[in-house]
This record gives C-alpha cells, sequence and structure tokens, in this order.
C-alpha cells in the first residue's frame, strides 16, 4: 500500500533538518557545486563546437544525486540512471577529467571517447550508466537488487529515472518483478515537470508519481527534491527499507531543470519568469549555501574559496578534455561483441 506521501515528506524534512550537521552541508555543498560548475562549463564547451552529439545538463537537480549519494555506501550499493547522467556520475567519485574527456570524444574519457555524454560506466564506483533509451535503465536496475539478492548481499540498486520515462510498460513490468521477489532497488523519480518539453499534466493521467506503486504494494515517497536534507531524508528511509529486505521503494523527486531539455531545446514551452522564481525561491545550493552562513559554520570567504576549488578542478577537467588525444582508427574494433 501506497505510503502516505505529504505525511512521510513532512517527517522527512523536520528529521533532517534538525539532523543535518556542519559537516554534512558542506559536503552536500561541494558537491552539488561541483555538479553545477561541471555542467556549466559543459554547455560552453558544447557551444564552442568541442562536444558531439547531445548534451543533457543536470543544472537545478543537483540535489537528487548528492542526497541519495549520502545515504549508500558507494563502490557497493549500484547506481544507474538515463541520459542526463553528468552529475551523477560526479556524485559517484567518478573523475571529471575522464567524465570531460568523454564528452569531448578523447581517449582519456571513461568510455574510450566513444560512449559520449550519455554511456559512461565505472566497474569499481558500481556506476552502470548511462542509458540513451528512455527507461531502459529501470529493467536493468531492478536485475541488479535481483543479482544482490541471489547473491544475499545487503546492496542496493538505486534507479533513477524521469518523468516522461515513469510511462513506458518496461518500468511497469519493472515493478511487478521487483514487488513479487522483494528486490531491494530503489526507484527514484525525478520529476523535473517536463518530459523534453511536454508538461507533466499533458502526459500523465496519474500525477502522483509516488503513488504509481500502489497496484503493486510498492511504497512510495514524494520528496521535495529541491531540498537536500528532504532528498537525504527519505534516502535513508529508502534504503533501509530495502536492506531489511522488505522490497523495492518509490522515491518520486520534485525538481526542477534549469536549462532545456537539451542543449539543442530553447524550452520556449515555459516562460523565463517560471525558471526565475525557480532559481530564486528554491535552488539546492542557494539553500545549503544560507543555511551554512546563518548557522555560522561557513562565512563568505569560506564559500568562495570553495568555489575556487572547485572552478579551478573544472577547468583543469576541460583543459584535459580539449588536449587528450583523439582515439585511433584501431580503437574502432575494441570493446565490441563479434
Amino acid at each position: 500500500m501506497a505510503v502516505a506521501a505529504k505525511k512521510t515528506v513532512g517527517k522527512a524534512k523536520a528529521d533532517s533538518a534538525k539532523d543535518f550537521s556542519k559537516d554534512q552541508d558542506i559536503e552536500a555543498y561541494r558537491e552539488m557545486l561541483l555538479i553545477r560548475r561541471f555542467e556549466e562549463k559543459a554547455g560552453q564547451l558544447y557551444g564552442m563546437g568541442l562536444i558531439g552529439g547531445f548534451c543533457h545538463l543536470y543544472i537545478g537537480q543537483e540535489a537528487v544525486v548528492v542526497g541519495m549519494q549520502m545515504c549508500i555506501r558507494e563502490g557497493e550499493d549500484q547506481v544507474l540512471t538515463g541520459y542526463r547522467d553528468h552529475g551523477h556520475m560526479l556524485a559517484c567519485g567518478m573523475d571529471p577529467k575522464g567524465v570531460m574527456a568523454e564528452l569531448t570524444g578523447r581517449m582519456g574519457g571513461l568510455s574510450k571517447g566513444k560512449g559520449g555524454s550519455m554511456h559512461m560506466f565505472s566497474k569499481e564506483k558500481q556506476f552502470f550508466g548511462g542509458h540513451g533509451i528512455v527507461g531502459a535503465q529501470v529493467p536493468i536496475g531492478a536485475g541488479l537488487a535481483f543479482a544482490n539478492k541471489y547473491r544475499g548481499n545487503d546492496r542496493v540498486a538505486l534507479t533513477y529515472f524521469g518523468d516522461g520515462a515513469s510511462n513506458q510498460g518496461q518500468v511497469y513490468e519493472s515493478f511487478n518483478m521487483a514487488s513479487l521477489w522483494k528486490l531491494p532497488v530503489i526507484f527514484i523519480i525525478e520529476n523535473n515537470q517536463y518530459a523534453m518539453g511536454t508538461a507533466v499534466s499533458r502526459a500523465s493521467a496519474q500525477t502522483q508519481f509516488a503513488q504509481r506503486g500502489a497496484s503493486f504494494d510498492i511504497p512510495g515517497i514524494k520528496v521535495d527534491g529541491m531540498d537536500v536534507r528532504e532528498v537525504y531524508a527519505a534516502g535513508q528511509e529508502a534504503v533501509a527499507h530495502c536492506r531489511s529486505g522488505k522490497g523495492p521503494m518509490i522515491l518520486e523527486m520534485s525538481t526542477y531543470r534549469y536549462r532545456g531539455h537539451s542543449m539543442s531545446d530553447p524550452a520556449k514551452y515555459r516562460s523565463k519568469d517560471e525558471v526565475q522564481k525557480m532559481r530564486s525561491e528554491h535552488d539546492p545550493i542557494e539553500q545549503v549555501k544560507l543555511r551554512l552562513i546563518e548557522n555560522k559554520w561557513a562565512n563568505e570567504d569560506d564559500l568562495k574559496a570553495i568555489d575556487k576549488e572547485i572552478r579551478q578542478v573544472v577547468n583543469d577537467a576541460a583543459d584535459f578534455a580539449t588536449n587528450d588525444p583523439e582515439p585511433p582508427i584501431s580503437e574502432l574494433y575494441t570493446d565490441i561483441l563479434r
């Protein structure tokens, strides 16, 4: 039976606001800022013609993956997502240079320059992609969770997908098997309000995505995905639920992307005022910044120093990604099944 969303989220907010420590807030600030600055730089490189193919930026949604990563065991619990994946890779601890070099198609990229923006993986970090087909990662996430249960470990598979992918048939097939076999998988729906250019209300008969698992007896929680504390609190609950053998859980993260669906999307389906209102009232990074200052855990100079350090990391990644050699022709014949 579906969890009462508002009640659960309200509890999560109160607990997380009380329990978030100075170290947690600073960690969240650094990680979200790294994603923000990285994506801004990726957008610049795309505009310069240095990134080919698709490029989907995660700007605005940083609190979702950062809050969830704070709940799991890095390198043990599995993570996979769709095409908007740069932020997930960085939050998993993957090298910014390798991520950026993959965007520019260089040999030093995480997929040797052959995968591009949507297809990067790391066995070490247990990151299983980056998937370009809408919703295709969801049954894979259920499969990873099945492997965990079969092997008798207590690992959890975090499977991210969007509001648009939530209407795919394979998602419900995955819900059914995950519930039937009590698989340790968290289905994380990043509801950024638009599936490409289509508003949720125009494409979904049931817009309360946390309730999408009700027919399969999968509990769900609706979360303010712009507040890293709420994400963390809900994530802790979901991870504990899965590790204890109770089966899957759905987390609907209400979030918002500031940029278009991809770099080729002018986003004319929404107003500039709408975007500005979200940025000014709900920005996930600004929320943490204000809290750090109000609690006297950091001052403006401290935060500027963090920003300067992160900008240098991102600039170094961009330099590497533009100077590293492209893969040779012979690389076309590697990493393929024959």
